[in-house]
């Protein structure tokens, strides 16, 4: 019955399907939080797309981030370029309200709502099962506040995954001296970080006891082989006041068909951040304040399928120096036996979007 009470927006929430936004203009979109936790703060400004705009969102950088406690104490954002704005701990009053203000290039101005801070109680534990109908690993979160307040809960996460190329390559090419030679950095192996896309919200405001167990936050299908080398996740928790709660709700609605708050919004889902000059102009986005528990585990159960490929092909000093093979190694163990190449999908896991540097948290 507990489990019951979560509302995990992905499969409780009936379809919506509102009407397009075909609207010319684009609307300021403000995605982020006051983390009054001791860790960063982080706000990202963006634009509003059509719905059937396929091209990457628009962010906006060059604006003036202000939050303002209501004694009228303020802390300055720092513009970090590509849309996003932080803001270092500071020791916030946590029975204080704040609000966020905004001052675009263009002069326009826009202030959130006075917010409370919401309290998170901790993470209890981030638990995992195989689901072989569905042939994906279910990750699931779980949580309580023993002083009932709570009541509304919010997640996202960080997935990181370690994957491998089916060939390791060991040459690589000097224009400068026009020479294949050893390569020095190892570009079989990389880590790639992604962050969660959908939203995941729940309540306990029908039950008796503030507990929330077993809802599901991350679905990880083992045809993509995520889970071969390595897995892990970074689950994020805040508590949330019912109109950020209804606000995030209301925009569940409107993502499902799209994605996130960064997809093309379809209908008028905006929040508590309005335009100063212009009461009818759209703002998206909710600004709140809350602590922010976190809570990381490691999957180690080589689930999927070590990666394959054609075999290689065998190339002379011409073809291989000359064109767009990945280089292995030597045909026959020397330089003059040839060489064997392949291509990137195949040999530089850079070319799927990782990073052949190993995060700081990896366990292993």
């Amino acid at each position: 019955m507990l489990a019951a009470a979560g509302l995990v927006i992905n499969s409780c929430i009936e379809p919506f399907s509102p009407p397009e936004v075909t609207n010319p203009d684009t609307y300021l979109v403000v995605d982020g939080f006051l983390n009054v936790d001791g860790d960063t703060s982080r706000i990202i400004l963006s634009h509003t797309q059509g719905t059937n705009d396929d091209k990457q969102f628009e962010t906006e950088s060059g604006a003036t981030l202000i939050v303002e406690q209501e004694n009228g104490e303020n802390y300055a954002f720092r513009d970090m370029g590509n849309g996003s704005y932080t803001l270092p701990p500071a020791a916030f009053n946590r029975d204080a309200r704040y609000r966020l203000k905004i001052r675009r290039l263009d002069g326009r101005e826009y202030e959130s709502d006075y917010v409370v801070v919401s309290k998170t109680p901790p993470i209890d534990s981030v638990t995992y099962r195989v689901d072989e109908g569905r042939n994906a690993m279910i990750i699931y979160v779980n949580t309580h506040d023993p002083s009932n307040q709570t009541r509304f809960y919010r997640w996202n996460y960080e997935e990181t995954y370690e994957y491998r190329m089916a060939y390791y390559s060991s040459l690589t090419r000097d224009y400068t001296t026009k020479q294949i030679v050893t390569r020095s950095e190892n570009i079989n192996v990389c880590w790639r970080t992604l962050p969660s896309r959908d939203i995941k919200l729940g309540s306990t405001i029908k039950l008796s006891q503030d507990i929330i167990r077993d809802i599901p936050v991350n679905v990880v299908d083992i045809a993509t082989n995520k889970l071969y080398f390595g897995y892990t996740i970074l689950v994020k928790q805040y508590g949330l006041t019912r109109e950020a709660f209804e606000y995030w709700t209301d925009l569940a609605k409107t993502t499902q068909g799209t994605g996130s708050l960064f997809d093309p919004q379809p209908s008028q889902v905006t929040g508590n951040i309005h335009a100063k000059a212009d009461s009818k102009e759209l703002v998206f986005g909710y600004f709140s304040a809350a602590q922010e528990q976190k809570k990381r585990i490691f999957i180690r159960e080589t689930l999927g399928a070590y990666p394959r490929c054609m075999a290689p092909d065998t190339l002379d000093f011409n073809q291989a120096f000359n064109g767009n093979a990945v280089l292995l190694y030597y045909y026959m163990g020397e330089p003059k036996s040839g060489y064997l190449g392949t291509s990137e999908s195949c040999a530089d896991c850079r070319s799927q979007g990782g990073t052949t540097t190993k995060p700081a948290f990896w366990d292993r």
